[in-house]
């Protein structure tokens, strides 16, 4: 069963500072997440239970998955010096 992807606002925002090669990058990385949640290369993150990231570039998604409601719920997207600073 596909999943749902779940973009907030503040990270639309980030995605759309981006420039325009990337966020056609990350929009596509995204939505394939929605079939396939865990794509190879992904990475569960350290210290957290249904946390993890891809990597598109030099930029970094981090998102959560929760397969009772079958969503993914995108997190951050940053470049990957920033990515793992002030996490939420």
């Amino acid at each position: 069963m596909p999943y749902k992807v779940l973009i907030a606002k503040p990270v639309q925002k980030q995605i759309n500072k981006l420039p325009l090669d990337i966020q056609l990058r990350i929009d596509a990385k995204v939505q394939a997440l929605a079939t396939d949640p865990r794509p190879e290369g992904v990475r569960k993150l350290k210290g957290y239970d249904s946390e993890y990231r891809i990597r598109v570039s030099s930029y970094r998604v981090r998102y959560e998955i929760d397969d009772d409601e079958n969503t993914v719920r995108i997190l951050q997207c940053r470049h990957r010096k920033d990515i793992y600073r002030d996490r939420d």
